[in-house]
């Protein structure tokens, strides 16, 4: 059983996806749609850059979807592979976006909007220079949640992502984490500071969750029947009514990707199919399940050996 999932940010570079904005007009209209609804030249900045430009994050999270979309739609159209067949659609944090707009849950021009407001909104939650996130490798979730509450008083630090078994990514305010780092060390676990600007996935995020809630209100998602896993429960995702709720939520909560991908593999998936950007998804299941086949999708060539 395949499952079709999705890169969250951190996974852009520039010139991603040129070779199919080069070679597929459903690409060049794709690219051109986006600018046009963002009023925006996205096509330009992901395929010039400057890099800069691509890793602010209200640009990051529409350009990540643009790529993983039109590469979805190159398998479906242009090699005649239904990848809709496939049972369970799951992403990473804004991958959970590119997962149900292309299970046909929310169109491309509503998906590419949401997801640059939800960029802007998560971008200023906190003042620039004030927040940010924490790699922690080679320690169990366990361990690390243990020094979280026994420090609570002195520090607020929280687990944004949950990986894979030993890699966790904490997120905060700087001086906190300074404070986290320093202990980390202390206990000979490797920490490193990621070259982010903001403290995804925690309650530092209340502003953003706050205009993502009142701009989910406006869409109305369309019933499909591919099924999509949330990164707040790691579960199925039941109804349009729960997958509004869930979006709003994971602002500010957890994104539980080992737990989902351990739940896929329980329910009978053994090989998953990332597309878009990068591999950083396929290497963090090879880390939970060395027995599962795993495939990137981010070359005309990739998609060429894919068997279905």
């Amino acid at each position: 059983m395949f499952s079709v999932i999705f890169p969250g940010q951190g996974s852009q570079i520039v010139g991603m996806g040129k070779e199919f904005f080069d070679r597929y007009d459903v690409v060049k209209k794709l690219f051109q749609e986006a600018d046009d609804t963002l009023g925006i030249n996205l096509s330009k900045i992901i395929l010039n850059g400057p890099k800069e430009q691509l890793d602010l994050t209200a640009n990051t999270q529409p350009a990540i979807f643009l790529i993983s979309y039109s590469i979805f739609q190159v398998i479906k159209n242009q090699f005649n592979i239904n990848l809709n067949d496939i049972k369970y659609f799951a992403g990473h944090s804004l991958g959970e976006y590119s997962a149900l707009s292309c299970a046909n849950y929310l169109d491309f021009n509503q998906t590419i909007k949401i997801l640059r407001i939800r960029g802007n909104a998560m971008q200023n939650s906190v003042h620039q220079g004030e927040g940010g996130m924490l790699a922690v490798l080679g320690s169990t979730i366990k361990d690390i949640e243990k020094i979280l509450v026994d420090n609570e008083k002195n520090f607020k630090a929280f687990i944004a992502n949950d990986n894979t078994e030993g890699q966790l990514v904490i997120s905060g305010k700087i001086n906190d984490l300074e404070k986290l780092s320093d202990i980390l060390k202390n206990k000979k676990i490797k920490n490193i500071k990621l070259p982010v600007s903001a403290p995804f996935h925690c309650n530092l995020m209340i502003k953003a969750k706050e205009i993502m809630s009142h701009e989910l209100q406006k869409i109305k998602f369309q019933k499909s029947n591919n099924i999509l896993i949330s990164n707040v429960t790691a579960n199925e995702i039941k109804n349009v009514d729960e997958l509004k709720s869930l979006l709003i939520d994971q602002i500010e909560r957890r994104v539980r990707w080992r737990e989902s991908v351990i739940n896929m593999i329980n329910k009978g998936v053994n090989q998953f199919i990332e597309i878009g950007p990068g591999k950083v998804l396929t290497g963090l299941i090879k880390r939970i399940d060395k027995n599962v086949k795993t495939i990137s999708i981010n070359a005309i060539s990739d998609i060429e050996s894919l068997k279905i």
